[in-house]
C-alpha cells in the first residue's frame, strides 16, 4: 500500500514531551519551516502534522507511510478502517467510484479519503 517504506519514530523523551505537550496546548497552529522557509500546511496536512505531534507529546511511537494512489479493493478497505466485503458493496452499489483493471478492482486513494470525509459529516446528523 506504500510507496515508500514507512518511517518509525521512537517515542520522545519525557522533558521533550512534556515541553511539546505544553506547546500544543497553546495552539495548534502550526508552521513548517524547510530550509528557513515557512511552508503554509492546507488544512488536512495541517491536522496530519498536529496528530502526528499529540501523539509524539503523549509518549508514543510514530508511523508514517505514503499512500498508492491506486489501491487493490484491500488495500482501500484497510485505509478506510472497513471490511473488504462492505467496501465491495460500496463500490457495487456506485458509492465509491472503482476501476478495473482486467477482473481486479481498483480504487483512487483520493476516493476512499472523500468517502471518508463525507462519513464524517453525516455522522454528526445521524446523531442528532
Amino acid at each position: 500500500m506504500t510507496l515508500d517504506a514507512p518511517k518509525v519514530s521512537s517515542p520522545l523523551a519525557p522533558a521533550a514531551q512534556e515541553k511539546l505537550a505544553r506547546t500544543l496546548a497553546d495552539s495548534i497552529d502550526v508552521t513548517v519551516f524547510v530550509d528557513g522557509t515557512a511552508h503554509r500546511l492546507d488544512d488536512d496536512a495541517r491536522e496530519v502534522v498536529v496528530d502526528l505531534l499529540l501523539r509524539l507529546s503523549r509518549g508514543d511511537a510514530v508511523s508514517v507511510a505514503s499512500v498508492a494512489d491506486l489501491l487493490t479493493t484491500s488495500q482501500a478497505a484497510e485505509l478506510a478502517g472497513i471490511s473488504h466485503t462492505f467496501l465491495r458493496n460500496l463500490t457495487d452499489r456506485g458509492e465509491i467510484a472503482v476501476q478495473y483493471r482486467g477482473s481486479h478492482r481498483r480504487i483512487r486513494s483520493q476516493d476512499i479519503m472523500t468517502w471518508l470525509a463525507a462519513q464524517k459529516l453525516a455522522a454528526p446528523a445521524t446523531e442528532a
